[in-house]
C-alpha cells in the first residue's frame, strides 16, 4: 500500500504546498524535512519567549518587525503540525 504524500516544512514556488511521495520514511529527503521541522519549531519556542521577554517595553515601531516574525513562525508551526497530524491519522 502506497502512503499519502507528506506535507513537508517548506513551500515551493508561490507559497505553494511541497509534497514527498515515498514509501522510506527513512530517508534523505524525510530526515531534511524532520530536522527543518524541529529548527522551526525550536525557532518558534525561542522567538515566543522573545516576544514574551520584550513585549512590555517595546516601541511601536519595532513590534511590525516583531509581529512578521511572529507570523512566519506560527505559519511553520502549523504547517509541521499539519504535515505530523496527517501521519498520525495513517496510524489508525
Amino acid at each position: 500500500m502506497t502512503e499519502p504524500p507528506r506535507l513537508l516544512p517548506w513551500t515551493g514556488s508561490g507559497g505553494k504546498p511541497c509534497y514527498l511521495i515515498t514509501d522510506d520514511h527513512d530517508g534523505p529527503l524525510s530526515r531534511l524535512a524532520d530536522a527543518t521541522e524541529s529548527v522551526q519549531l525550536g525557532m518558534g519556542g525561542e522567538l515566543l519567549a522573545h516576544a514574551r521577554e520584550i513585549l512590555p517595553d517595546t516601541a511601536p515601531g519595532e513590534l511590525r518587525f516583531l509581529a512578521e516574525c511572529l507570523t512566519q513562525a506560527l505559519d511553520d508551526a502549523l504547517r509541521v503540525a499539519e504535515s505530523r497530524g496527517r501521519r498520525l491519522e495513517r496510524l489508525d
